[in-house]
């Protein structure tokens, strides 16, 4: 790869063009909308997206937009596509910012308003210089990212991909200085399922629980069992998590759960690991139902797979945050434990996840993803926009 240059669109992003980005993050933040729900989301990111000159927005994936800014200064067939994801959480948000969920029960948890905001800025940016690079940036600002139906898979089942070249998208990550951006090659994401699990008993009184079954007591011993799976079973350099995540059963003082759900998910780093921790999910179940004189049913639902990042791109990306933010800020880092729904972008083109560092003690930017407290370091969204468009450009130049 050459040395990039530093006069490429990535060097300055105009003031304004930061200002109005988090004029629209903090937006997004007071007004955040479920997956699959994002209408007032489109609605609001097609207007600021409009009002900067930005022609040719349309609808995509449900509650999406896809927008293709083309640049003409330079001959390039090569197209680049950004996504950035724009739905919430179910949580009650507790962060204590002016700009907090005015909809109750519904949080930007995981810091997908800063998504959104930093691909607004980077269209803008982009169609403001587009006389200075060749090829097609497509801005996808995705929905459903948290919930199935998956937008990721309808962003691939519609075709926004299909004549596109390679991907990239960035997370706020928590965890990492402010500022830095954290990229690697190879399995960067966690696959993701979910289990629901029934477990049926017979209710007695409580003052005579020898009489029924109690199906509270099984559905404790599964939620301890499980853990095994991870913690006896498993190589601890194969990632694996099964979490127990919701307990439902009982509704008196003085009587015996005849029926208890429980809800959970798996996280995967291999297909193998990923078809065990199934089958001894099942076979964990049945035994300690069957312990307990229990019934018990089983539905496990297979959920997106594993990001896999493409060398030659988390290697531009490196390049693009060295060019653009400085090589003290570009960190050559493993992935994390989450999962995401960019994984139906990288199994379709080459592509890359990276993450941008928002840890900041100062500015209370210290609790982990979908936490109620969760905040994002507002000051580390310019490094996010210089990144990607460092790294877009540079890939429509052929520098990859």
């Amino acid at each position: 790869m050459s040395n990039p240059d530093r006069s490429w669109p990535a060097s300055e992003i105009d003031a304004g063009i930061l200002e109005r980005m988090i004029e629209a993050r903090r937006h997004l933040h007071r007004n955040p909308e479920l997956s699959n729900r994002e209408a007032g989301t489109q609605s609001y990111l097609r207007e600021m997206l409009a009002g900067q000159g930005i022609e040719n927005i349309r609808d995509v994936a449900g509650y999406g937009l896809a927008v293709d800014i083309v640049g003409t200064g330079r001959p390039s067939n090569r197209k680049i596509a950004i996504r950035a994801d724009i739905d919430a959480l179910p949580i009650e948000e507790e962060s204590g910012v002016d700009f907090a969920s005015v909809n109750p029960g519904v949080m930007h948890a995981c810091g997908h308003d800063a998504h959104a905001a930093m691909g607004f800025a980077v269209a803008t940016h982009l169609h403001r210089m587009r006389e200075s690079f060749g090829g097609t940036v497509r801005l996808i600002f995705q929905p459903a990212e948290e919930d199935e139906p998956s937008g990721g898979k309808r962003v691939v089942a519609e075709g926004l991909l299909d004549d596109v070249d390679a991907a990239l998208c960035v997370h706020v990550d928590p965890y990492t200085p402010s500022g830095k951006v954290a990229v690697g090659s190879g399995p960067y994401t966690l696959a993701c399922d979910t289990f629901d699990v029934l477990v049926t008993g017979s209710a007695a009184h409580a003052a005579k629980p020898y009489e029924g079954i109690d199906a509270l007591t099984a559905a404790c011993s599964m939620v301890g069992e499980l853990q095994k799976i991870v913690s006896r079973e498993t190589d601890p350099y194969d990632p694996l998590v099964v979490s127990v995540t919701a307990i439902n059963g009982g509704n008196a003082y003085n009587v015996t759960a005849g029926k208890v759900a429980l809800k959970g998910t798996i996280r995967s780093g291999n297909d193998a690991t990923r078809e065990r921790a199934w089958r001894r999910l099942r076979e964990v179940l049945d035994g300690l139902a069957a312990s307990h004189g229990a019934k018990v049913k089983v539905d496990i639902h297979r959920g997106e797979p594993g990001v896999v990042n493409d060398a030659e791109m988390a290697e531009l990306v490196l390049a693009g945050a060295k060019a653009s933010i400085g090589a003290e800020n570009a960190l050559n880092m493993p992935g994390w434990s989450i999962a995401d729904d960019f994984a139906y972008y990288s199994e379709k083109i080459p592509s890359v996840y990276f993450r941008l560092g928002i840890r900041n003690e100062e500015a209370g930017s210290v609790y982990p993803l979908h936490h109620a407290r969760f905040r994002v370091d507002e000051a580390a969204l310019k490094n996010g926009v210089l990144t990607l468009v460092s790294a877009a450009t540079l890939f429509l130049a052929g520098q990859r």
